[in-house]
């Protein structure tokens, strides 16, 4: 950098000094990154030739070396013309570059995401300008790309699904979106989460609706049947307690036992209280769901309807009316137990969704909010790890009776088969 004596002023030198280092670190990434793709162009090309760079081989081989053609990539630090192998009187498809690919992955999955928060095609055509150079990318190749994007997704919705999962939880979800004229939307989104027979958890599908109404939920428990999810293995249903949903269960996985969430049951209660009391029955309610035993659990239980039954009956009939379903949990693995008392796992997945759609200031549409809350899911779902006690899901498979968290040996099971 020239030293100006009329230009002293140290944040002027910094910034010129950051812009001439910052200009000579992308040139060479340009550099770098050109060599390399050459040479892995190279190497491509000796192996559909089965030589090494010099050889000439005798008897069978598959082409003849021709020199190199240019080929222009865009890519995330520019355009960049490299040297393509080329091969006499043949052509092959190269996997790095293929024949009519022109743009590095890394640019598409930036385009993909652009395209999900809702920012438009001319706009990011334009605004491509300043990363791809005078050359860009136009707004009808955006267009190109973002139709993949959307055919994607309705090939995620559609897919076959296994009937692999052991625990299915079941919740409707409200969003706020910008709609069309960027004013807040409310949006609901029934979503299933399962954990298969191995432990691993993944989102099996999610539906936009406009409530939770028993003929919502119905067809997108329906669907997921007919998909291939028919509930041959499943266990146990975890649920928000949405009437809708019962109703929809009791049509299509009627024979499923179900678990209620203990966190939306606690917000109903607590509701229906004083809320000078509601610090007080919170932890009278913690009680219940964290005992160690199911006989600690109905004590716990019958404590609280005790001690709020005479003046404050519309909270205990609510929590009383669920009853069976609250501590279904006690049936099953204890190292299991933290996941299956609430609904969590789909709150915690879509956590990231709703803060995204919340707080985008671009105008997101139907299709554009879908197709985010498809790539943040896909995106949360690389850092699952399986459940606790995954192994002792193999014992629910074979049949294995639980009670308290703990399997049931052989003759207390041929007690209980009797005494039915």
């Amino acid at each position: 950098m020239d030293f100006d004596p009329e230009k002293q002023d140290l944040g002027f030198m910094l910034r010129e000094a950051a812009q001439d280092l910052w200009g000579f670190i992308r040139e060479e990434q340009r550099t770098h990154a050109k060599l390399i793709i050459e040479e892995l162009l190279q190497e491509e090309q000796r192996e559909h030739l089965g030589l090494r760079k010099y050889e000439r081989g005798a008897g069978l081989r598959r082409g003849y070396r021709a020199g190199y053609s240019r080929l222009r990539i865009r890519t995330t630090v520019g355009e960049l013309e490299v040297r393509r192998p080329r091969l006499r009187m043949q052509s092959y498809e190269s996997r790095l570059v293929p024949r009519y690919t022109r743009t590095e992955r890394h640019l598409l999955d930036l385009i993909a995401n652009l395209y999900l928060v809702g920012v438009s095609t001319r706009k990011m055509a334009k605004g491509l300008e300043s990363l791809l150079g005078e050359a860009g990318i136009s707004a009808g190749s955006v267009s190109v790309i973002t139709n993949r994007v959307k055919m994607r997704i309705e090939a995620y919705h559609r897919r076959a699904l296994k009937d692999k999962y052991v625990y299915l939880y079941l919740d409707g979800l409200t969003m706020t979106v910008q709609g069309a004229d960027c004013k807040g939307r409310k949006h609901m989104l029934l979503v299933a989460y399962g954990v298969d027979h191995r432990g691993v958890k993944e989102v099996v599908d999610f539906m936009p609706a406009r409530s939770e109404s028993a003929d919502n939920w119905e067809g997108f428990l329906f669907r997921l049947y007919e998909r291939g999810l028919k509930g041959a293995q499943l266990k146990l249903v975890i649920v928000d307690g949405s009437t809708g949903l019962a109703a929809a269960l009791n049509r299509v996985y009627p024979r499923v036992l179900r678990q209620r969430c203990w966190v939306h049951k606690t917000a109903n209660v607590l509701n229906a209280l004083p809320k000078r009391l509601q610090a007080k029955a919170k932890l009278q309610l913690h009680e219940i769901w964290m005992a160690p035993t199911r006989a600690d659990a109905v004590s716990a239980f019958e404590h609280f309807v005790q001690t709020y039954q005479a003046k404050y009956p519309k909270a205990v009939d609510k929590l009383v009316t669920d009853r069976e379903s609250l501590l279904a949990f006690y049936d099953f693995p204890a190292e299991h137990w933290i996941h299956l008392r609430t609904t969590n796992p789909i709150e915690s997945t879509f956590a990231t969704v709703r803060h995204r759609t919340t707080r985008t200031k671009n105008c997101v549409s139907r299709s554009t909010f879908l197709g985010l809350a498809f790539k943040l899911v896909q995106e949360a779902e690389k850092s699952w790890r399986r459940i606790r006690g995954a192994e002792r899901i193999t014992e629910l498979m074979d049949g294995v009776a639980f009670k308290d968290g703990e399997p049931v040996k052989e003759e207390e099971q041929e007690q209980q088969r009797l005494a039915a």
